[in-house]
């Protein structure tokens, strides 16, 4: 915008940055290292093109461990994202249940016991715990 001002008005860079609210530096500033962004683009390319069940953790640390670039996860994360790498989220599959059998009822005493742990409290803080068992 500030370009764009100062050739449309024919104004100083430091007006037109004043009138945008932007600062000089900014008018001014050139992105660096585009070469070796360019450079991790093909490489995370070539290891998905390559693996293509590996995500962006399994890239990074390839690249970090093997290969021995000391690039920064989130550098290298921001490009992964710029080139649409993201893997599918696969939906988790249900387990097919069947419907349960139904329950036995026992016929005779001593086929079917139930046992059960119970635990309360007294007026007076202490704990009162049984142990339950029963003759279905």
């Amino acid at each position: 915008m500030a370009v764009a001002a100062r050739q449309r008005y024919d104004v100083s860079v430091r007006f037109a940055c004043r009138c945008l609210d932007i600062s000089v530096a900014t008018y001014y500033y050139q992105p660096k290292l585009s070469v070796e962004n360019q450079r991790i683009a093909d490489w995370l390319l070539r290891l998905t093109m390559t693996n293509k069940r590996w995500g962006f953790g399994l890239c990074y640390l390839y690249l970090r461990n093997v290969k021995g670039f000391g690039w920064n996860h989130k550098r290298v994360y921001r490009i992964y994202r710029e080139l649409e790498l993201n893997l599918r989220i696969k939906p988790r599959r249900r387990i097919k249940r069947d419907k349960p059998d139904a329950l036995s009822v026992p016929i005779a005493p001593n086929q079917v016991w139930s046992i059960d742990f119970m635990s309360d409290s007294l007026v007076d803080g202490r704990l009162l715990r049984t142990f339950s068992v029963l003759d279905d």
